[in-house]
C-alpha cells in the first residue's frame, strides 16, 4: 500500500527523563519508512525530561516539544497533542516502552484499509501485578456499567485515529477531557490490534491508586448521569424501608402487644449512621455533577503551553 503520508506521533511524558532515548531507538527505525513527526507533550516534567527532549529536537526537525506551564495531567497533553498535529492519521502512546512502539506498523495498515480508529488492545498483562490487574478489571466494567457510551475494554491511551477524528475531538468544547469515552462516543469505524503488555522501562508508574480512582469518577461523570438516578433510587429505596420499619414496630406494639415502642441505641445509632451516609453519598454524587458546570463556565485554558520547539 501506499506510504505517501504523514503521520504524527503523539507522546505525553511526564519525569521520563531515563526513557526519552530508548523509547525513540525503538520508535525511529519503525516509522522511518513513513513520513513522521514526533509530538512530545511535557506534562510538567520537574526531572530532566525537557533537556533530554531538546537534544533530540536539534538532532531532527520530524521531533518536536511541547512544554506545558505546569502539571495539567495527562488527558490535557494528549489533547495539546491532537491541536498540534498535521499528520493524516494520529498515533498516541506513552513513554514507557509498555505500549509497544513495533505494531504501529499493523495498525496503519488497518489504517488504510479504511477504519477510523485503532485500538491497540492489550492481549496479555503478565507483566502487571493482582493488584493492577484486578483494578483495571472492575474499571472497565463499572466504567461500562455507568457510562451511556460503551467504551471498549483492555484499550489504553495507545490507538491510531484518522485526521477526521482528530479533527471532531478537537472541536468538542468541554473542558473535562476523557478521551477515551469522547473517542468511543464519535462512533467512528473502528478496528483493533492485540499485544503483550511490557515491561516499564525505567521509571516509576505515575498513575497512583488516588489517580486511577479520580480518573475511573472522571469518566463516569463525564458520560453518563447514571450516578444521578441511582443517588434518586437510593433516596426512594432508604424511604420505603423506614416506613416498612414503622409499619412493623407499629404493628409489632398495637396489635400483637410484642416488643419495646422506644428503639434501642444501636438502632437507633444505625439508622442515624445509614441515613446520613446515604446522604453525604447523595451531596457527593450531585457535587461532582456541579462542579463540572462549575469548571465548564469558567471557560479556562485546558493547558498553559511554555515553550514550543519545531512547532
Amino acid at each position: 500500500m501506499s506510504s505517501n503520508f504523514l503521520i504524527s506521533i503523539v507522546i505525553p511524558v511526564y519525569n521520563e527523563e531515563k526513557n526519552i532515548k530508548p523509547l525513540l531507538q525503538t520508535l525511529l527505525p519503525i516509522i522511518k519508512l513513513y513520513q513522521y513527526e514526533v509530538i512530545f507533550v511535557d506534562d510538567g516534567s520537574s526531572d530532566k525530561t525537557v533537556e533530554n527532549i531538546k537534544k533530540e529536537t536539534a538532532k531532527s526537525q520530524n521531533i518536536k516539544l511541547i512544554s506545558f506551564q505546569r502539571n495539567f495531567g495527562h488527558q490535557m497533553a494528549l489533547t495539546a497533542g491532537y491541536e498540534h498535529t498535521s499528520g493524516d492519521c494520529v498515533i498516541t502512546l506513552d513513554a514507557d516502552l509498555q505500549d509497544p512502539p513495533d505494531i504501529i506498523p499493523q495498525l496503519i495498515e488497518k489504517w488504510q484499509k479504511g477504519a477510523k480508529i485503532v485500538y491497540a488492545k492489550r492481549e496479555k498483562r503478565d507483566v502487571d501485578d493482582s493488584f493492577k490487574k484486578i483494578t483495571a478489571g472492575l474499571f472497565y466494567k463499572y466504567i461500562n456499567f455507568f457510562s451511556d457510551t460503551p467504551i471498549p475494554k483492555e484499550v489504553g491511551d495507545f490507538r491510531l485515529l484518522d485526521k477526521d477524528v482528530v479533527k471532531f475531538l478537537n472541536g468538542l468544547p468541554e473542558q473535562s477531557r476523557f478521551l477515551r469515552g469522547l473517542t468511543a462516543w464519535g462512533g467512528f469505524p473502528a478496528e483493533y490490534v492485540k499485544f503483550s503488555r511490557e515491561k516499564r522501562r525505567a521509571g516509576q508508574t505515575h498513575y497512583t491508586l488516588s489517580k486511577m480512582l479520580n480518573f475511573a469518577l472522571e469518566g463516569i461523570t463525564s458520560f453518563s448521569i447514571k450516578p444521578l438516578r441511582l443517588a434518586t433510587y437510593l433516596g426512594f429505596i432508604t424511604s420505603a424501608f423506614s416506613i416498612l420499619v414503622i409499619l412493623f414496630k407499629s404493628i409489632q406494639h398495637f396489635i400483637f402487644n410484642q416488643g419495646d415502642w422506644l428503639p434501642g441505641w444501636a438502632s437507633l445509632f444505625f439508622s442515624i449512621v445509614f441515613l446520613g451516609g446515604v446522604q453525604l453519598i447523595t451531596i457527593g454524587i450531585i457535587g461532582e455533577y456541579v462542579g463540572k458546570i462549575y469548571q465548564e463556565v469558567q471557560n479556562r485554558p485546558k493547558y498553559l503551553i511554555k515553550e514550543k520547539i519545531n512547532l
